[in-house]
């Protein structure tokens, strides 16, 4: 017999918005009982979830806080298969990202409301939520902040030398765009200046702003019951009404238990909250989605829903790598070794390169007339039909790193920064579908469709030159990391050279051919990666428009059940994800109280 019991309300995923969710539920009601499953490890107190630099650990080979996913080989990639990390532990995103305090386009939860007919989910509804959250740290910081909540944002413990020289540099070079003190203010005169970059980091302590220690944690939430390590198979229904989950052992997490069947009922409410991929994949498993897919894997139809797994959207990214001064101050050193020194000083004040993750500064790209006439036609469609009228929607994000993305140990012993771009809105929108009925574990069917559209290509060749031109002018700049560059044609004036000393501001910038373009193409679909801002996979729209959810979170055609993480998201955000996750996460909470008839939180 499977073991059997029961709680008030489920929450299938720990990860961002679950643990908010459960955090502030056990607060507005101690007399409820809420469970808590998560496929990952445990992360209280851990060094590796708290300390900031050592967020680079979880993308190591053996990591188990990452859950890894392979996508199809697509030509769109050079023939890659591409690989889509994300969260796996309590905490999910919050407890491994990069700590990026970037938030999105008040146009782009406005689309929510007004395009996709979500009433309550606007701009003025979803920035109360945002200041809710949040004590903000840095002195004269907007009303569009918030100073009492529970998460601390600052500029963290440290600023690089390669940070403090793009925002110099940018300044002296690109004349067509300002500065900013507060690049996250959410409002238009954001967009196109340059700033000093704010990070989910305590500017006290130097810890990481994750969610379970913040919302949970610290809060003292003993009428949450957590279970780390279990995989959800599936929602168990009586007739249409959610009553419960089935889950079982993860056994790479507990490879000597024993993989018996736990079933927890649910007294009132079950959530799903397992990201773009649990969640699509848990509603799947339990019978709700497509019902050609669902007959193909013998799992019987509760509700046709043909949008469960669709609409999978992401940001693709580029790191760009530069050899610099020895004298530059980087993360490479200590990102996988604990180094003491540091490690006093955080210990004493939180400050430091521990209290870092290495991206000081960034600007949310618009290009100007000239600018796009330099993109090229390809964009010209997708400029008109989504930025055009949208003055506080930047294409494209672009910023210094001072740390070598990926494994040292395959580069030369030297110094390293990067620059980083990614996509905020690329056209390409992908899928993720099951492929068995009863393996939790089992690889999906996934597709991100990463570069399937000519647009976004020459979005990432015009950043890639003013990466390069930003770059070559930067103090500490010794010259492009040859092997991570475009192979450009022999005798190119583009040609990347290593051991070489920073350009002047007034040196022409570099010209390149349609030969030195078509390198650039080849080499970004050769690189580009996911930025792990993946969303979209239950979206919350018109059911007859491809959604699983409506404005309440409640997916259509079943009672007592609600879907409420980044896989609700009907269209992109200008932003690392955190921040929308957090806002889910507490409109979600606001919801379910409201609708369990116990008040506010």
């Amino acid at each position: 017999m499977p073991n059997q019991f029961e709680v008030d309300v489920i929450i299938a995923g720990g990860g961002t918005s679950g643990c908010i969710i459960a955090g502030r539920l056990a607060l507005a009601d101690r007399t409820l009982t809420i469970l808590v499953v998560e496929a990952g490890p445990p992360t209280r107190e851990e060094l590796t979830h708290i300390q900031p630099v050592r967020c680079f650990s979880h993308g190591s080979p053996d990591s188990i806080t990452l859950k890894c996913y392979v996508g199809k080989e697509s030509d769109d990639l050079g023939g890659r298969s591409p690989i889509v990390p994300c969260g796996r532990c309590l905490g999910g995103g919050s407890s491994v990202n990069y700590m990026m305090y970037t938030r999105p386009s008040p146009s782009d939860y406005d689309d929510w409301e007004t395009v996709y007919g979500n009433p309550g989910w606007s701009s003025k509804d979803l920035i109360p939520l945002l200041k809710k959250s949040e004590t903000y740290e840095i002195e004269d910081g907007k009303d569009t902040h918030g100073y009492s909540g529970p998460l601390r944002v600052s500029y963290g413990g440290f600023f690089t030398t390669w940070g403090q020289e793009f925002l110099s540099t940018a300044a002296k070079y690109d004349k067509t765009r300002s500065s900013t003190d507060d690049p996250n203010g959410m409002r238009v005169g954001d967009i196109n200046a340059y700033g000093r970059w704010q990070k989910y980091i305590g500017a006290q302590n130097g810890r990481r702003s994750d969610i379970p220690h913040h919302y949970i944690f610290q809060q003292d939430c003993r009428n949450i019951q957590i279970e780390t390590g279990y995989l959800v198979k599936r929602v168990i229904f009586d007739g249409k009404k959610a009553v419960g989950i089935e889950y079982s052992s993860n056994p790479q997490l507990r490879p000597d238990a024993m993989q018996e069947i736990r079933i927890a009922h649910a007294r009132r409410m079950v959530v799903i909250s397992a990201g773009a991929f649990g969640s699509p994949a848990i509603l799947e498993r339990s019978g709700i989605g497509s019902k050609d897919l669902l007959q193909s894997l013998g799992i019987e139809t509760i509700v046709d829903l043909s949008g469960v797994g669709e609409n999978f959207q992401d940001h693709n990214v580029m790191f760009v790598p530069y050899h610099v001064d020895q004298k530059a101050e980087t993360l490479d050193g200590i990102t996988y070794v604990n180094h003491s020194e540091w490690t006093t000083q955080w210990i004493k004040d939180g400050s430091g390169l521990i209290a870092h993750n290495g991206i000081d500064a960034g600007v949310k790209l618009r290009p100007d007339k000239n600018e796009l006439r330099k993109i090229g036609p390809d964009f010209q469609q997708h400029w008109m039909d989504y930025f055009a009228n949208a003055p506080d929607k930047p294409p494209m994000w672009l910023g210094p790193a001072s740390f070598f993305v990926g494994d040292l140990s395959t580069v030369p012993p030297a110094k390293y920064s990067t620059v980083v771009y990614y996509l905020n809105y690329p056209r390409s929108i992908g899928h993720v579908h099951i492929t068995s009925a009863s393996d939790a574990a089992a690889p999906p069917d996934f597709d991100p469709k990463y570069l399937s559209h000519a647009g976004d290509v020459a979005l990432l060749r015009w950043a890639y030159k003013l990466n390069r031109e930003l770059a070559r002018r930067m103090p500490s700049y010794r010259g492009e990391y040859v092997p991570n560059h475009p192979a450009f044609p022999d005798n190119s004036a583009a040609t990347c050279r290593s051991d070489v000393y920073p350009a002047t501001i007034s040196d022409p910038d570099i010209e390149y051919t349609a030969e030195d373009d078509q390198a650039i193409d080849v080499y970004s679909r050769r690189v580009v990666a996911t930025a792990w801002h993946h969303l979209g996979t239950c979206a919350m729209k018109a059911r007859e428009s491809g959604g699983v959810v409506d404005s309440n979170l409640n997916v259509y055609g079943v009672e007592n059940l609600k879907v409420a993480d980044m896989s609700i998201a009907p269209a992109n955000v200008s932003s690392n994800t955190y921040s929308t996750a957090i806002a889910i996460g507490e409109k979600a909470a606001i919801i379910l109280l409201r609708d369990l008839g116990i008040g506010t939180c």
